[in-house]
């Protein structure tokens, strides 16, 4: 079963709406400000954590439809292990499969475009097989936060520009971060092979849920719900590794952004504010994206107990080997990893 990927864009590119300021000079100056910004960034977020990465990034200001293109080719290029095993699966109900896969994939990215601000490209491979090495920001959803909470637009760039380059360099700077993820996320690819009895399995799931009492669909979304245990574990390892690294990501903008910006608490009190959105809450549950939004909080608050505990040098513990990356549990209660760490 071929997902269609190209019905994917097309159903993205209706939902990605548009913005008055889009391809304006506003957006062009940007862009031409954006590579000094991502500079500056670099070179702060190496001296807050002592990661190094080699060479220059490539620094581009998208449109949203260029983003959910670019993000659309990569997972063209990481889900073709298990489309080339399920190319078997032949006839109309895998066609149907096919074009409903990329319409909800589609209608996903197409609605997240409108709110991303800034992506780190290495993790995703591009099309051509090729990894990135590319610092992106949407641009039109940039000005639209500036406009709508009348941030200092050279303040709020530079402060997603920190958090990006901290991504950059945890994925350059620690040599086995890359491959490492893209180990977790090729184990989910490879057992996400249809097996018999799931159905069945799913309806008990839900069943014991609702006699319990418990969310019906959790925070990994329905992908959480038609997961096998197997994939679940892994799906665990995911979260535990992107809570440690986006909520180093957000200390150490929010770290920088006290000394170097003026509006650095307002800034983040409105994203923070953002995240919490009810009226988007059920909609990224049942997208997994829940999870997404979860992993600042935890993040954070696991790199503030370990730094009250044992100070900001015990992070580095982190980057030595996959062995020390905290689990989802020690994500939920740091002075357990600090034990295991000694």
């Amino acid at each position: 079963m071929a997902i269609d990927w190209e019905q994917a864009v097309r159903v993205a590119s209706r939902m990605t709406g548009s913005y008055p300021l889009e391809g304006t000079y506003h957006e062009a100056r940007f862009a031409l400000q954006a590579p000094q910004m991502v500079m500056r960034a670099t070179a702060l977020v190496e001296e807050e954590t002592g990661l190094h990465a080699p060479g220059v990034a490539e620094v581009a200001v998208v449109s949203r439809k260029e983003w959910v293109e670019n993000n659309i080719g990569s997972f063209a290029v990481l889900v073709r292990p298990a489309e080339e095993r399920l190319a078997a699966h032949s006839g109309i109900g895998a066609k149907i499969a096919s074009r409903i896969t990329a319409a909800e994939l589609g209608a996903v990215l197409g609605l997240l475009s409108r709110r991303v601000l800034g992506q780190y490209e290495l993790v995703l491979p591009k099309a051509d097989g090729s990894d990135g090495d590319t610092v992106m920001f949407v641009g039109s959803n940039i000005l639209a936060m500036e406009r709508q909470h009348e941030f200092r637009p050279n303040e709020f760039r530079f402060w997603v520009a920190l958090h990006e380059a901290t991504h950059r360099l945890q994925f350059l700077g620690v040599p086995w971060m890359k491959e490492y993820f893209l180990s977790l996320v090729d184990e989910l690819v490879r057992a996400s092979t249809p097996q018999k009895g799931t159905l069945s399995r799913i309806a008990n799931d839900l069943a014991a849920a609702a006699r319990a009492g418990e969310p019906l669909v959790d925070e990994a979304g329905l992908f959480g719900v038609f997961a096998t245990p197997s994939q679940r574990q892994a799906i665990d390892r995911v979260q535990a590794l992107m809570s440690l690294l986006e909520g180093h990501g957000h200390v150490v903008m929010d770290r920088i952004g006290a000394r170097e910006l003026v509006t650095q608490d307002r800034m983040s009190q409105v994203l923070k504010a953002r995240r919490q959105d009810p009226r988007t809450a059920m909609f990224m549950r049942l997208v997994g994206l829940e999870m997404k939004m979860r992993q600042y909080d935890d993040g954070a608050k696991f790199i503030a107990g370990v730094e009250r505990h044992a100070g900001w040098s015990a992070l580095d513990q982190a980057w030595l080997s996959s062995g020390h990356l905290p689990t989802l549990d020690e994500i939920k209660n740091p002075v357990l990893w600090l034990e295991r760490m000694g």
